[in-house]
């Protein structure tokens, strides 16, 4: 992706100070271990869910789009990121040293902190938690986990990268291309899953 023309403003990022630093990376770590002591839960019974909702549920064919992301006014400084939405999908739009503009997914495997909140740098994004580096423009795994915690945690989960998608500036906008009817279709699934979990998703039983 070329760079932003020279009319796009880039925002400065505020500078955090060290405490700042160590408080949030402490919390995002909190979050974290909180979200796989959650995934327990998975394994507890459930309420039953709604049929009629489920079986209305239908696939479409995938659909390109370019999708406003973001405002060109919140662009990030170089060698940052930011978050925004495109077509119901949470997306990162980093921007390396030399202004380059990309955009990825913004959820970081293996337990989905935003990736928006990482450093970029040497064509790369790294997890700000778990230290796992995705290349800029392909979202695949550079390094994995090799953070403290990360080497604890990535050990049980193989190697994952994240989507990376075509960006373009237009007007005062950031726009990204996604399927906009991928959000629909992941709910489909959802929804059969839960009546396959209940009984089969077109509403029969075994």
């Amino acid at each position: 992706v070329p760079p932003p023309s020279p009319h796009l403003r880039h925002r400065p990022l505020h500078n955090n100070s060290c405490s700042s630093h160590f408080i949030y990376n402490f919390k995002m770590k909190l979050a974290v271990i909180a979200t796989l002591a959650a995934g327990a839960s998975a394994f507890a019974p459930t309420a039953q869910v709604s049929r009629s909702t489920a079986l209305n549920a239908k696939k479409v064919g995938p659909k390109l789009q370019y999708m406003p992301c973001i405002s060109t006014d919140d662009l990030p400084a170089p060698g940052s990121a930011t978050s925004g939405v495109a077509g119901g999908l949470a997306i990162c739009i980093a921007v390396d040293e030399k202004g380059s503009v990309f955009a990825l997914g913004d959820k970081c495997p293996p337990v989905n902190q935003p990736l928006s909140f990482g450093k970029v740098v040497g064509g790369t994004i790294a997890d700000p938690v778990l230290g796992t580096q995705f290349d800029l423009k392909t979202g695949e795994v550079v390094s994995w986990c090799p953070s403290g915690l990360g080497k604890l945690i990535g050990g049980i989960f193989d190697p994952v990268g994240v989507p990376v998608y075509p960006v373009q500036a237009k007007g005062k906008s950031v726009n990204v291309q996604v399927d906009v009817n991928y959000k629909a279709n992941f709910e489909a699934d959802y929804w059969s899953g839960i009546l396959d979990a209940q009984g089969k998703s077109n509403g029969k039983y075994y």
